[in-house]
């Protein structure tokens, strides 16, 4: 008989929550009122207008790492997964993104990873370009996509990042965590069921690699659940019940003496502690209640 599974109490919910009160940028803390208390969309939408940049781009540290306010790629795909959590792709907010998408593509389609415009900003370390004419990634083009896709949103930028995408999904077969969980919410999300699940298959022995089984390996890993953080994701059948079962337990287990989950990677100034916190600690928080861990 299977044994009754772990759950975070209502103690530890509460924890978590004033965690969030406590240390959690407004955008999260408004993301974590919509999904448990039933909150109005209208203030994660104000929150995410006040980091969008009159190009349509979005900086001003909506990505915790990328301190200036300079328009990158990596802050369109958060806050589009922000408006997502509300259904709010309808917003004027999204076109804009999509239009500045459109004029910082290559002829491939896609965005860079960073744009050399970076260089003058405030940012984490591993943040450089690549050159003066960086190259198109799936990293963060295939979960843009993805989400506009799921979205029905319009816009002339969606089919050639589409092409891209599937292109570059064509010539993987080792594939980084990064670039794994990115290729996740595309497949996710891309309007050809077929042919997503015969990508989900042909490339799971490498997206199923990128994952840390074992959720006590130390060191900047990621889990199961990151490629699947939910289980009707395509990546949930990657993993067996059991090895997705110890990764729910060893999040419950982990939730620290503050409330909150801390990352797992370098925090190169201290502003991004508790910015990374609070917005791991919503994640986690979603992640468990996905999967029916909330008591």
């Amino acid at each position: 008989m299977k044994t009754r599974e772990k759950t975070l109490s209502q103690h530890a919910f509460a924890a978590a929550e004033r965690y969030l009160h406590l240390n959690a940028r407004l955008i999260d803390r408004a993301r974590f009122a919509h999904r448990f208390h039933d909150g109005p969309a209208g203030p994660v939408l104000h929150a995410v207008r006040a980091y969008q940049n009159p190009d349509g781009g979005f900086g001003h540290a909506i990505e915790p790492d990328l301190r200036g306010p300079g328009s990158q790629p990596q802050g369109v795909e958060v806050a589009f997964w922000a408006l997502d959590e509300v259904g709010a792709f309808e917003d004027a907010i999204v076109l804009a993104a999509c239009a500045w998408l459109d004029e910082h593509s290559t002829e491939d389609g896609g965005v860079p990873w960073v744009l050399p415009t970076v260089v003058e900003d405030e940012r984490g370390p591993w943040w450089q370009p690549q050159g003066e004419d960086p190259p198109a990634a799936l990293n963060p083009t295939a979960p843009i996509a993805g989400l506009l896709h799921a979205h029905n949103v319009k816009h002339p930028w969606l089919e050639p990042a589409t092409e891209f995408c599937w292109r570059t999904l064509a010539d993987l077969d080792e594939i980084g965590a990064y670039d794994a969980m990115c290729v996740v919410r595309f497949l996710d999300r891309v309007p050809d069921r077929d042919r997503a699940r015969a990508e989900i298959e042909r490339l799971g022995p490498s997206l199923r690699a990128s994952a840390a089984l074992d959720p006590t390996e130390p060191g900047h890993t990621h889990s199961p659940l990151d490629l699947a953080p939910t289980p009707d994701s395509l990546a949930r059948g990657l993993f067996s019940d059991e090895e997705i079962d110890r990764h729910l337990d060893h999040l419950i287990d982990t939730q620290g003496s503050d409330g909150g989950w801390a990352p797992n990677f370098m925090m190169w100034t201290p502003v991004v502690v508790h910015e990374w916190g609070g917005y791991l600690t919503r994640a986690t928080l979603a992640t468990l209640q996905a999967y029916g861990r909330l008591a």
